[in-house]
This record gives C-alpha cells, structure tokens and sequence, in this order.
C-alpha cells in the first residue's frame, strides 16, 4: 500500500461574515488559502491528505474553527495554538455581485505562523504539495516572510512541489513597491504560479498576460497559470507550448468570492491526478463559474 500523498496550504482562516437575505449575516470560516484546501478535499482523491498549516488562539473560537477544518476532513496537525491570540474575522459587502471588504486582524494568531523556522521546517518536511498566497506573505513581518521563504525553498530542494497565488490586497501593504517585491521575493520558490491579470496589470503594468506569465518564468516558475475573471485563461508551460482556454461565462452572477480559490483547487487536483493541463483548466474554470453563482466562499462543488 502506497503512503498518502499530503497537499498542504499555509495561510490565515478568518471568520467570515456573509450577507443573507434581509439584511442579516451568516457567520462561517473562510480565507483565501483555506478556501483553497476546503476544495481540495472535496476534490482530491482517497489517495491524498489535505492539511492546513497556520496558527490560531487557545480561544472559544478558535476551538469552533479547528473544528470547522476537522469536520471538512481537513487535517489540523499542523495548525499551532498561540497564547493570548485569536483569529481574524472579515465582513463581505456587495454590491451588483462585487465584493468589497471589512477586517479585523489585529490580534490574528496567524501572523506568527513564521515566528517558529524549527515548527514551519517541520511541517513543509511532511507535504508533498505546498500551497500559499500573497496574503500569506503580506501578514508576516519582513523578518519572518524571510523564513517563510527560506523554508519553502527548503522544502522544493528536497522535492515538494511549491504553488504560489499571488493574490494581491494592496491594503496590506505599506506601499506599492514592498508589495511588488515580496510577491516575486516569494514567487521566486515557487513551481507553479498563479496570478491573476487585472491585479498583475495594476501592481507590475504588464500589459498581456504573457507579459505576466514571461515574468513569473523569469524567476524560476515553471508553469503559470493566468487567470482573468471571466475572460480568456493563458496555461504557460516553461516546457511546452502555452494555450488559453475559454471559459464558457456565466449570465446570473451572484457572488465573486472565492472564485480564484476555487480555481486554484480544481485545476491543481486534476493536475495531480494525472490530468492534462487543458482538462485542468477546463475543470478549473467549470468550478469558479459555479462558486460565482452561489453566495459565499464555500460552495460545494456537487
């Protein structure tokens, strides 16, 4: 019998306050990276383990959102309790199905995830797959996103295989510049980028998503992967030639949240399945146009 293989995504959980029908809100677990291992598990066969990798208090509510993963089958083992921490909530606001949002991270145990480079060794040395975003490295402090890099490299020396969403959130940054260069400080460990067009267009002024995808290779990437909301999706191959699938559009739009999470998960679970990259982008795809449908950032895949 083979070992289970272990996809592992790195990041903060937050609570998440949803808009339901007259006015009132729905109180769930959500977060970029996590969302992403929420999918994976439900996609990913027998096969695999999915776990998440960050920190949360010794709280009421960090024992209810560890038991949120638990029961989404997702593996906690490397989810570590900070004294005197909690975690994180945000509020979604919509409006003609874009989101805007409202946070609460001061006292985010996940900031320290890096704090601990003997902890995050220890964990990246168990994954087989790693996954993290650049909200991931824009809650650090300099000093410990260097760990954070330091470990993934670490970890893709020996074999993992590294994927990287640049997920951009200008607001978490102290400026323009330190966005810019700690989302390719943190690109350069990965094997598999995937950035989104619009964002990339307003941090670095690429004007194509070649233009993207060229950058990303230039630092050691071997296969980009170009999302662009509802437009054309560009697969670039370091080995291969790129191609750019069309999603097929969506006519009743309900709510973007999680749509790049959700792309994320089903294309990487094809991937690792054996899967070509243009069924990979196509299960991709398939999966963010249903998310976009239904409110919320969890929705189940069916």
């Amino acid at each position: 019998m083979t070992s289970p293989k272990n996809f592992l995504s790195v990041g903060e959980c937050m609570v998440e306050m949803s808009p339901v029908d007259g006015g009132a809100y729905r109180m769930g677990f959500a977060g970029d990276t996590f969302n992403t291992a929420w999918y994976a598990r439900r996609l990913l066969g027998d096969e695999w383990t999915v776990g998440y990798a960050s920190c949360v208090g010794t709280d009421a509510i960090s024992d209810r959102m560890v038991a949120a993963m638990q029961a989404a089958g997702i593996d906690t083992g490397a989810v570590r309790r900070v004294p005197d921490r909690s975690v994180g909530l945000y509020l979604i606001q919509l409006e003609n199905a874009e989101r805007s949002f409202a946070y609460w991270r001061g006292q985010s145990a996940a900031r320290t995830l890096a704090d601990d480079p003997d902890w995050l060794a220890g964990v990246f040395g168990r994954a087989d797959v790693i996954f993290y975003s650049g909200i991931t490295l824009a809650i650090l402090s300099d000093t410990a996103r260097e760990t954070l890099c330091a470990a993934l490299a670490q970890a893709r020396a020996r074999g993992a295989m590294t994927v990287f969403d640049t997920n951009m959130r200008a607001r978490l940054w102290p400026g323009a510049e330190a966005m810019r260069a700690a989302i390719m400080r943190g690109a350069a460990q990965a094997d598999i980028v995937l950035p989104s067009f619009d964002e990339e267009e307003a941090a670095f002024g690429d004007p194509t998503p070649q233009a993207v995808a060229a950058r990303y290779h230039a630092v050691g990437a071997r296969l980009v992967v170009v999302k662009n909301g509802a437009g054309e999706i560009l697969v670039s191959d370091k080995d291969g030639w790129p191609f750019v699938h069309r999603p097929a559009g969506v006519a009743n739009v309900i709510d973007t949240t999680a749509a790049g999470d959700s792309f994320d998960a089903a294309f990487l679970a094809a991937y690792l399945q054996g899967q070509g990259l243009r069924e990979a982008a196509a299960r991709g795809a398939a999966l963010a146009e249903r998310v976009v449908q239904a409110p919320g950032a969890l929705v189940e895949p069916g």
